[in-house]
């Protein structure tokens, strides 16, 4: 129908139905390989961020100040590619690391279903050997199919035979895939911690417009109840802006009122329609 409808009637030699139209021919010059590599590394990176923020219970709307990634292979990102990361996960920096050391490590116990029959009276020193091994180079060994033999005890572990488990370092959470390391530094300043109550307030004020039945470009007037930081933020009103809100002020006039949770605080938020 949309063919019949757009084309036909414009182009009289066009064929008497999209059925009969030839497929177009690509034309290779236009793919540029090395933006679909950025971007496949973008998504690998981002993939891993919102992994560790969920690791870590922290909320996409907190802004944190830095990440950090450590990757085996060479990642080069353009400043767009880079700004694409940090926009997806609310970060303000990143930054590359040749070492995940600092940010990662590593905890071992033995798989039993594939060690149990092959070196069932050596469980006990196998256990023994992975609580206290370095963990690092034991897992850099069987990854990739490689192995690792334990000295003196005629013991060759696969990454199938191990249980890994990956901590992270104080003031960070980490992810790690396919030889990334993603890292994100959870220390928040007061500055940081101001801007993610900011985003809730604004996220809340929102949804509040659209259960209201307020038209995109309505003006409104924001009017609220609080204590603590959802207090000073709603009282500096920096966001008014982006919720179209004309004014910003203490008070519980009538209108259309909602309690909300912001980062555990109790706000009663009331909107009215210019």
């Amino acid at each position: 129908m949309m063919y019949l409808n757009l084309v036909p009637a414009f182009y009289k030699d066009a064929p008497r139905s999209v059925h009969l139209c030839g497929f177009p021919v690509a034309d290779e010059s236009y793919i540029d390989k090395n933006l679909e590599k950025g971007m496949d590394e973008v998504l690998d990176i981002v993939v891993l961020g919102r992994a560790a923020r969920n690791a870590g219970n922290l909320k996409n709307r907190q802004p944190l100040k830095r990440m950090i990634v450590v990757s085996d292979r060479n990642i080069t990102l353009s400043d767009e590619e880079r700004a694409i990361v940090l926009d997806e996960l609310n970060i303000k920096t990143l930054e590359f690391a040749s070492d995940a050391d600092k940010y990662i490590g590593y905890k071992l116990k033995p798989q039993l279903k594939t060690l149990g029959p092959k070196y069932g009276k050596k469980l006990g020193a196998i256990s023994a050997f992975l609580a206290n091994c370095n963990a690092k180079e034991v897992v850099n060994a069987v990854r990739g199919g490689g192995i690792y033999e334990i000295a003196g005890e005629d013991v060759i572990l696969k990454q199938e035979d191990l249980q890994i488990f990956t901590e992270s370092a104080n003031g960070f959470i980490s992810a790690e895939d396919r030889g990334i390391t993603v890292a994100l530094d959870t220390q928040l300043t007061e500055e940081l911690i101001f801007e993610g109550v900011e985003r809730e307030i604004v996220s809340k004020i929102q949804n509040m417009r659209k259960d209201a039945g307020f038209e995109v470009t309505d003006r409104i007037e924001v009017y609220y109840k609080a204590e603590g930081k959802a207090q000073k933020v709603l009282a500096n009103g920096g966001f008014a802006k982006d919720v179209l809100a004309e004014k910003v002020s203490e008070g519980s006039p009538e209108g259309f009122t909602k309690e909300q949770n912001i980062n555990g605080e109790k706000v009663i938020i009331t909107l009215i329609k210019k």
